[in-house]
């Protein structure tokens, strides 16, 4: 019985039953783990979720709506008939104007920012001046001023300057106050390169410009692209500078455009919504195109 049990197979020959594959284990839902895993820390996930895709959903959906229909049918629901009508009027209103100016400014504070910061970073890290440590201190002392205490002191500087109302006015306050957190940010990524990489450089007859663009810039890829993505946004969403530095429509940003575009259609809220869907779009593709290195860098040195 046992000879006749243990016989291989007729219909699958040359192969025994221990040779078989296990099983396929069935397929685990990501969301029904993790809500075994922390029912607590799912549920809170999931209401997060909600709270933020409702109100963009009612962003997105009421901006294709016609302005009868806004008041007459459910806000949650779809359009019966959705037009585009206010996304050409937005358009026609020189919001490709604003979307220049504020690209030139994002992209300005950005470069600005990041670039002071990783010089000032390799240098604290590098360095071993006494001055060094003490202007780590004074960036991290940055960090503390909070940017509204200081829009007076800012508005003569750029007035004693020469630059009100002009672009640059937007762009050295923006990069100033975004500086100090880039600082600390890539001083963290800087310090885990280990030493025995420089010395190899300083001992192939390396210097520091050199150890800068060949070793430290290519292996701080990660934390750049996350500085870059974090300042750009914060500095595209600005709107305190450009309406204290600035004046002239043709110097506005796409926030204050939004703003005076809010104060000329007050009732026309579909149309209010759709520049605030296409000013949203740009620094929207920006962060999905470095969604994961943003997330990488962020979590940089988190499992040491």
């Amino acid at each position: 019985m046992s000879a006749i049990s243990h016989a291989p197979s007729t219909d699958s020959p040359g192969i025994s039953p221990q040779d078989e594959p296990p099983p396929a284990h069935p397929r685990r839902n990501p969301l029904t783990s993790l809500r075994r895993a922390n029912p607590l820390g799912a549920s809170g996930g999931l209401l997060w979720l909600v709270i933020v895709l409702v109100p963009v959903y009612w962003v997105v959906v009421t901006s294709l709506r016609t302005r009868e229909g806004f008041f007459d049918a459910n806000p949650l629901s779809v359009p019966s008939h959705p037009t585009l009508e206010n996304y050409r009027q937005v358009l026609d209103n020189d919001f490709t104007h604003y979307l220049l100016n504020s690209t030139l400014v994002t992209v300005g504070a950005t470069l600005l920012t990041v670039g002071v910061s990783f010089l000032a970073a390799y240098a604290i890290v590098r360095g071993t001046s006494r001055a060094l440590r003490w202007a780590f201190s004074v960036f991290l002392l940055g960090l503390a001023i909070p940017l509204q205490a200081t829009i007076i002191p800012v508005y003569y500087l750029i007035a004693k300057a020469q630059m009100y109302d002009t672009l640059g006015a937007i762009v050295l306050p923006s990069a100033a106050f975004a500086i100090p957190l880039t600082v600390i940010i890539l001083v963290n990524f800087l310090r885990d390169i280990p030493d025995e990489l420089y010395e190899s450089m300083r001992a192939d007859g390396a210097g520091h410009w050199r150890m800068l663009w060949s070793l430290a810039l290519p292996l701080s890829r990660p934390a750049l692209i996350t500085v870059v993505i974090y300042d750009a946004l914060n500095v595209w969403n600005g709107f305190l500078f450009p309406l204290i530095l600035t004046q002239s429509p043709d110097k506005r940003t796409l926030p204050l455009f939004v703003w005076s575009f809010q104060g000329e259609f007050t009732i026309n809220v579909p149309a209010i919504l759709a520049a605030v869907v296409l000013s949203t779009l740009p620094i929207l593709v920006l962060y999905v195109l470095g969604r994961r290195q943003l997330i990488g860098g962020l979590t940089a040195g988190f499992g040491k």
